[in-house]
């Protein structure tokens, strides 16, 4: 059975003036699936963000939403919703009316309208005038507005701007529900933790163009030597466990410290050496964890190279 898509891109192009937003991008989304776009300011993000979204038309390539091609008009197409650079709100009115006022325009009822607020967390505060909610509580009423219309493509900029932990997980825990009941979410984010924790797939952009794009695993399994930090019941011998371990290295300037915490450098298969060798050793390990993650790692590279041979 094939898989169903909800975005596919083919070769599309995006330019404004002499500017090339986008170059040849190819995109597919899969229905259900929650789907990572980063990359560095200037990349093409919003623009193609707002593609999705009928904001804009591409100058070259076809873009397919939902199983079908978007034309020319600047609607959003049926069944998707979101925003780009933050969400469109009305700060003198409440965040109820707020709502009631983009339903009214779509020509919707309001019977949604409570069941969005408590969706994204914001009950307590329905009467409060936007003018006085914080950058968090604005992202996540732009993504009440996009609930209204039960979407099953959810376009998002940067939805994590501005919130606080709990706030994150909220909105982390909506699009997780989201993504199981079918709706596939497209949305962009400077933070790795937020992709490493929601998405099941990227597409790395760099100077307008694909650099890479597939399951967030094939991405963190790529062959880069990453820094782990080792935090063990007995940081002598973890030490000289490390040191034996063949493809590791103990990253530089990172000797005995007042903590115990050591930092060693390897591929993956070499890490996981170390952890065996540690538990056949009876060292309890109490942290082991990367010092960036594997996909900023493999982020950066792939837009350096880019960077690089522009």
């Amino acid at each position: 059975m094939g898989t169903t898509l909800a975005v596919r891109a083919r070769g599309i192009s995006k330019y404004f003036g002499e500017v090339v937003a986008l170059d040849g991008v190819d995109v597919e989304v899969e229905q259900g699936r929650i789907h990572g776009l980063v990359g560095p300011n200037g990349a093409g993000k919003t623009t193609l963000l707002g593609l999705l979204l009928g904001l804009s038309v591409p100058d070259e390539g076809q873009i397919e939403v939902l199983g079908t091609v978007v034309g020319r008009a600047l609607t959003a197409p049926d069944g998707v919703a979101g925003f780009v650079e933050g969400p469109g709100l009305y700060p003198s009115l409440t965040a109820r009316r707020n709502l009631a006022a983009l339903a009214a325009l779509r020509g919707e009822g309001v019977s949604g309208i409570d069941e969005a607020l408590h969706d994204v967390g914001l009950t307590d505060v329905a009467d409060d005038r936007v003018r006085g909610f914080s950058l968090g509580m604005r992202q996540r009423l732009g993504l009440a507005a996009a609930l209204l219309t039960k979407p099953r493509l959810l376009v998002l900029d940067e939805p994590s701007n501005g919130l606080d932990p709990a706030g994150k997980r909220h909105v982390h825990g909506v699009l997780n529900r989201l993504a199981a009941d079918g709706t596939a979410v497209v949305l962009s984010s400077h933070r790795m933790d937020d992709v490493e924790a929601l998405c099941s797939e990227v597409t790395i952009l760099a100077t307008g163009r694909v650099v890479f794009t597939g399951p967030l695993s094939k991405l963190s399994a790529d062959n880069r030597e990453l820094d782990y930090r080792l935090r063990t019941s007995d940081p002598d011998a973890a030490r000289k466990v490390a040191a034996d371990t063949p493809g590791l290295q103990l990253a530089e300037d990172t000797g005995r410290q007042d903590n115990g915490v050591l930092v060693v450098r390897g591929l993956v298969p070499a890490l996981d050496e170390l952890v065996v060798r540690l538990v056949n050793a009876s060292i309890a390990v109490r942290e082991f964890a990367p010092t960036v993650s594997p996909l900023e790692v493999a982020f950066l590279d792939l837009t350096e190279q880019q960077e690089a041979g522009r």
